[in-house]
């Protein structure tokens, strides 16, 4: 994705930049045992492995929070 002064500022998810349920997740690939990873998003882990990549990646890369924690999230121009 790049930002109004064309340079990049994110990469998008395969889902968003492919589609398809393979990519998503999706329909007959809702499981993880049906939407394994894919080149596109090892190549992710690989370059950043503590990041989640697609639906079903590894618990390492997955930070769940408990005890019902109260978020502000602000977004800045």
């Amino acid at each position: 994705m790049k930002g109004s002064d064309g340079s990049v500022i994110a990469c998008k998810s395969a889902c968003l930049a492919f589609g398809g349920d393979q990519y998503c997740c999706t329909g007959s690939h809702n499981t993880a045992e049906t939407c394994p990873p894919f080149n596109y998003s090892q190549f992710f882990e690989q370059q950043c492995p503590d990041a989640y990549s697609y639906a079903y990646d590894d618990k390492t890369s997955t930070f769940t929070c408990f005890n019902r924690p109260d978020y502000a999230i602000t977004f800045c121009p």
